[in-house]
């Protein structure tokens, strides 16, 4: 974090809440997170811990009754939350792309994969239907799909999984965008063609030098692709570093435990590590740490009071946790 790298997208106190019966649910609770050009920022944690819905919100495409309450998106000094709906519409797919987890829930299914990509690249370029029917075919062939020409007749269900996800990277990169958020776009996949996938991602990155926002729970496929990692739990960002950093060196309990879990392939292991318990409901009302009921190193304070996630070592990494800032007492800058 001490270079100097320039800014695409920087996120602020961003909260997202949803309103029902229940009360209220804070899916979001008040992160901050900053994507740089030409580099790959993780999302990781567990189902439920508010991943894929920090990334409608980038999007501003948060479902019913959610509501983003609070926060600041800024995409090259501009604010997306004080955008309109028209405005965003020109803005997705175009300087801000997502990849979606399911292709076939997102595809249509009665529409070609040719005119599918085709219509997005006039509707955000301005190009004529020839000009376009080209540009997707080129994508097509960009992403390595097999006869491209064919291919874009056919509609989703006559393609493997493997193609669509590739036809989803082809649209969203379409048009060039400046910043791509990839939400667990390797899940469904087989491992050769997830290598495949991934190896395709950072390659039309190098080459447009664009941001990755990567959301996943699969901690090797972090280690693969991703430059800077943020660890998520229960909608706050409870650890932040370089990947590097990250592995060698984790500092959050929930982040250790989280690497624990994980095989070890030239260690003797009998038995993987779990962590108790499970993340909390965002309705839960929390008056110290959200970790603390599942924390082996919980402390009277963590029970009380809520910490703060306090940036450490001129900018290198982030933690959320009383035990280590009491540890560790260099704090320089401190977020809610």
């Amino acid at each position: 974090m001490t270079q100097q790298r320039e800014k695409l997208l920087e996120i602020k106190g961003l909260k997202t809440q949803f309103e029902t019966k229940k009360g209220t649910g804070k899916i979001v609770d008040g992160i901050e997170l900053t994507v740089h050009k030409g580099e790959t920022l993780g999302i990781v944690g567990e189902s439920g811990c508010g991943k894929s819905m920090t990334s409608l919100s980038i999007l501003q495409l948060v479902p019913e009754p959610g509501e983003i309450v609070e926060g600041t998106i800024m995409l090259n000094d501009e604010n997306l939350l004080e955008k309109t709906e028209k405005e965003m519409r020109k803005i997705r797919g175009n300087n801000i792309s997502m990849i979606f987890q399911e292709p076939m829930t997102s595809l249509n299914p009665v529409i070609t994969i040719g005119e599918q990509i085709s219509e997005t690249i006039r509707k955000h370029q301005g190009l004529g239907r020839k000009e376009a029917n080209k540009k997707a075919i080129e994508m097509l062939k960009l992403v390595g799909i097999p006869s491209p020409e064919q291919r874009a007749k056919q509609e989703p269900f006559q393609l493997s999984g493997g193609m669509r996800q590739r036809v989803m990277i082809a649209i969203s990169l379409a048009c060039n965008p400046e910043v791509l958020i990839a939400d667990e776009p390797t899940t469904a996949l087989d491992v050769t063609v997830q290598a495949q996938i991934l190896k395709l991602i950072k390659k039309l990155q190098e080459q447009s030098n664009m941001g990755v926002i990567f959301i996943t729970h699969d901690l090797g496929v972090v280690a693969e692709v991703c430059d800077q990692v943020a660890v998520m739990y229960a909608g706050e960002i409870i650890e932040q570093s370089t990947t590097r950093e990250l592995f060698k060196n984790p500092k959050h309990p929930y982040t250790k435990g989280l690497l624990n879990s994980l095989p070890k392939l030239h260690e003797d292991q009998e038995e993987l590590v779990a962590m108790k318990g499970s993340i909390p409901s965002p309705f839960t009302e929390h008056v110290g740490c959200k970790f603390v009921d599942r924390c082996p190193i919980a402390q009277e304070s963590c029970f009380m009071d809520r910490p703060n996630l306090i940036t450490y070592d001129k900018g290198e990494y982030q933690v959320r946790c009383f035990v280590y800032e009491r540890e560790h007492g260099r704090k320089e800058e401190v977020y809610g």
